[in-house]
């Protein structure tokens, strides 16, 4: 980061826009000062027009398709997350196996393959001409990556029902970030719910029962790891959100952020030496393997979806699917891997459900009476 900091101001203060020459002059013109956008570009791609029936038995087929998809995508991503980060491989009767240790291994394979997805998705459909100079997307990468290390770390100390529970509750953080980051103004009703979530929450944290598995669970290091992941995406959304004003699609955003996230991850595990190490901990565990690439195809397949979902019915709705989503997840994780969630701790998962539901339906009244919404936060990635 800082070289490349020191770069840019570099060829900023050489006015390097104007004075620049040679084979280097597009790609430093692209990293560091942008296209700016021609006037025919600056209008909004048209609307494809559909060749299909858009009747409502085929508006319901996609939103089906769309709700199923997410579901099936994150609630896989969900359970082999906590999988890989809980349990141990290669276990036999006189050996208790050997877990996977490495967090940023699994980020740099699940920002591959999005990357990959991303990239051929621009290759094959039309974008809006790219303006954000490259190196803007740094800044959401980095502090993606370390929302995504933190949250996986997190799962070393506690439980996955508590993790989902406080994702559920970044929606805290994220006004607070709106308010340092994009000086944004809120509803009283924004305000209510939030202090709702984090009712909900406490009451989930403050009566959680034993885990069966381990005493290490809602330790305070896991819960300073959910406090910077919470952070870190809370930043991470509204820097992407602010990027949003260069015009560009959300697929463009996609890989921009994946093609830094890459490079941070791959240039971190080289310096420690655990990239090998990494590749060595795949060949010995073929299981391992198969789970980590099957993470990564649902962590891009999700996103995809996320994309999709929003562009065919808005984000209302979009936000409806992930809601129930997360529900089924604490119920999911529970029945899997024995998680204890007492009555209390039951009434504050509800809270949290519940008012997350009231902030989508007052937003949903709010644009039906004509008034101005506040803005959903971009999706970033997991």
């Amino acid at each position: 980061m800082v070289p490349g900091y020191l770069l840019v101001q570099y060829f900023r203060r050489k006015n390097y826009l104007e004075t620049g020459r040679g084979l280097c002059f597009p790609l430093v013109k692209a990293c560091v000062f942008g296209n700016e956008p021609k006037a025919s570009d600056e209008a909004p791609l048209a609307p494809r027009t559909e060749t299909v029936e858009t009747t409502p038995s085929w508006q319901a087929l996609k939103l089906v398709f769309c709700a199923s998809g997410l579901q099936v995508s994150y609630l896989t991503w969900g359970v082999l997350q906590e999988r890989v980060m809980t349990r141990s491989y290669g276990a036999t009767a006189t050996s208790p196996g050997e877990r996977f240790t490495d967090s940023q291994f699994l980020v740099l394979m699940n920002r591959v393959l999005a990357l990959v997805v991303a990239g051929l998705y621009c290759v094959l459909c039309k974008q809006p001409r790219h303006g954000a100079p490259m190196y803007r997307y740094s800044f959401a990468s980095l502090t993606n990556v370390l929302s995504s290390w933190c949250q996986y770390e997190a799962l070393k100390f506690i439980s996955f029902p508590t993790q989902v529970l406080a994702k559920a509750s970044k929606v805290i953080p994220v006004m607070l970030m709106g308010k340092l980051v994009s000086r944004r103004s809120y509803e009283h009703w924004e305000y209510l719910t939030a202090g709702l979530i984090s009712i909900g929450v406490s009451m989930f944290l403050l009566s959680s029962g034993p885990e069966p598995r381990s005493s290490r669970a809602t330790t305070l290091s896991g819960l300073i790891l959910l406090a910077g992941y919470i952070a870190f995406d809370s930043f991470t959304s509204n820097w992407q959100d602010a990027l949003f004003a260069y015009k560009m699609s959300s697929v463009q955003m996609m890989f921009g952020v994946n093609f830094f996230s890459c490079l941070f991850t791959v240039v971190s595990l080289l310096q420690q030496g655990a990239l090998l190490e990494g590749t060595r901990f795949m060949g010995r565990h073929g299981e391992f393997a198969a789970h980590a690439l099957l993470l990564s195809v649902c962590s891009a397949c999700g996103q995809v979806f996320i994309f999709y979902t929003i562009g065919q019915f808005g984000a209302a709705v979009f936000t409806i699917i992930m809601t129930l989503r997360q529900a089924i997840a604490i119920l999911l994780s529970c029945l899997l891997y024995g998680h204890t969630i007492t009555v209390v701790g039951g009434l504050g998962v509800a809270v949290v459900f519940a008012a997350l539901l009231l902030r989508v339906y007052a937003r949903g009244r709010l644009k039906q009476r004509g008034k101005k919404a506040v803005p959903t936060e971009p999706p970033v990635q997991v």
